[in-house]
């Protein structure tokens, strides 16, 4: 995404801004490890802030959109209870009403990325309306490098690339949850349970939160695992396990990338908390 921006951007740069800012998301709250990994790529990467932030917006956005259709997969599953329902509300109406909110945001980004003059015309006059004109020229280049990020929407091989590489990590991601499931002799349950299960804790900590999604993530796979018969005390030992199984790791490899990178916690927070 950020070479289809002119970026030059390597993997190894790209790896650590990665590792640092989902280190970060595990220790700052709010998901401020979004914008602690645009500034760090911003720092380790030839490219800015903004353009960065915006291919972690695309990234997301696909993240949304492939995350539902696996979800959506599972709940067509033969054997899948499709009056199924969490905190009240039906499952296929909660996958429903998520696919319609990335879909519109993906549409929204098409449309910024196709007429960019229009839409920093419009953001121009809005933001005019309200700040003084320097302050609007300064949010107004900002938006140009912000556009520079959602470049891959115009290229068809890239955009075809971020699609399939977007399905084989949350297919991965599956296979993990999956493997949690035999290491917890829970492997009476289907590998669609796996994708099921990853949607709906996506889905929930999504919601800004305490650092590492403590509550959220267990709360979420409590009410997931539930749908398949699984007791709630089984179910919550697997969420803390595989849980601290994943916060360790990347925490530690996060830690380590960002002193080799000569940057420090008190730059990444000083990066997300005014965002």
């Amino acid at each position: 995404m950020l070479r289809a921006g002119g970026t030059d951007a390597p993997l190894r740069g790209v790896w650590q801004a990665t590792a640092i800012g989902f280190m970060a998301n595990n220790v700052l709250p709010a998901r401020g490890g979004e914008f602690a990994r645009a500034y760090a790529a911003s720092r380790l990467l030839p490219c800015r802030f903004t353009t960065a932030l915006a291919s972690i917006a695309v990234e997301r956005v696909f993240d949304g959109l492939v995350l539902v259709l696996l979800l959506a997969a599972a709940i067509a599953a033969p054997g899948f209870p499709a009056t199924a329902t969490i905190a009240g509300k039906s499952l296929s109406s909660i996958a429903w009403w998520t696919g319609m909110v990335f879909v519109v945001l993906l549409v929204m980004l098409f449309a910024i990325v196709h007429a960019p003059q229009g839409a920093l015309r419009l953001g121009g006059d809005a933001v005019r309306a309200v700040l003084p004109e320097r302050a609007a020229g300064f949010l107004v280049t900002i938006g140009h490098h912000f556009i520079d990020g959602l470049l891959v929407l115009k290229r068809p091989r890239d955009f075809a690339l971020v699609v399939l590489w977007s399905f084989v990590l949350w297919l991965v991601n599956g296979g993990a949850f999956y493997t949690g499931f035999l290491a917890f002799h829970l492997d009476a349950l289907p590998f669609a349970s796996a994708l099921l299960l990853q949607g709906i804790v996506a889905i929930g900590v999504a919601i800004p939160s305490s650092p590492g999604f403590f509550g959220l993530f267990e709360y979420a796979s409590r009410a997931g695992l539930g749908l398949y018969g699984v007791a709630a005390a089984e179910a919550v030992s697997f969420a803390v396990g595989i849980h601290i199984g994943w916060f360790v790791p990347i925490t530690v490899i996060g830690l380590w990338t960002l002193a080799r990178a000569n940057l420090s916690l008190g730059d990444l927070r000083a990066r997300a908390e005014p965002a």
